[in-house]
């Protein structure tokens, strides 16, 4: 859930308010409704929806999500996991109570073990998450960034100090300015160790 979680974070206080929520969606679901997780999860993604509404001048939408997503908080201990959720809750409030509040100044930023995380402070893990859920709000094809993170986390298990897969993920969170080329060196990078990959498979089994 950590990595889940930190990358939600660093990818709401970037600004992308709506691609924030896809990092805990699938992890939210998995979860047995009323638990702690469950709650805090559902919690934080109807206050990124709000913020997101409110950014775009549904002031009804905002209104409605924020109410939702505070009675989702209010059992959730003022800490959890790292974030001040009392913070979230306190901001939730006002933008229930004023949603225009937020063209008077930017939201409330997601605090994490007292920092406020960007995308540039991810480690592999958590990165891997983040560049999955930008490919799909971007319109890139997921599954080249699935195989991407399942290419560089072997890297990493073997040693490899220098992993194209793990450079260019980063690279892919971290640079949206160069998002399209990085993709496309991702793309290319992910073809050639398939094929390898294939070929290996091959050779062994002519040997058996």
């Amino acid at each position: 859930m950590e990595a889940h979680l930190r990358a939600g974070i660093a990818i709401y206080n970037a600004g992308r308010y709506h691609a924030a929520h896809d990092a805990w969606e699938d992890h939210w679901l998995g979860l047995e409704s009323g638990t702690d997780d469950e709650r805090f999860l559902h919690g934080l993604i109807q206050f990124t929806a709000a913020v997101y509404h409110a950014q775009n001048g549904n002031w009804s939408g905002a209104t409605g999500l924020a109410a939702s997503g505070r009675e989702y908080l209010a059992v959730v201990p003022p800490t959890y996991r790292g974030v001040d959720v009392a913070a979230v809750r306190r901001y939730l409030a006002a933008l229930e109570s004023d949603p225009e509040l937020i063209e008077r100044g930017p939201p409330l930023a997601l605090t994490h073990h007292g920092q406020q995380p960007v995308p540039e402070d991810l480690a592999f893990e958590a990165t891997a998450v983040a560049a999955e859920v930008l490919a799909e709000e971007d319109g890139y094809d997921e599954a080249v960034l699935e195989q991407a993170a399942t290419f560089g986390g072997a890297d990493l298990e073997d040693g490899v100090t220098a992993s194209p897969f793990v450079t260019l993920l980063f690279d892919f969170v971290r640079e949206p300015a160069n998002r399209g080329i990085v993709f496309q060196r991702l793309s290319e990078h992910v073809d050639r160790r398939a094929q390898r990959e294939a070929d290996v498979d091959r050779l062994f089994d002519a040997r058996k």
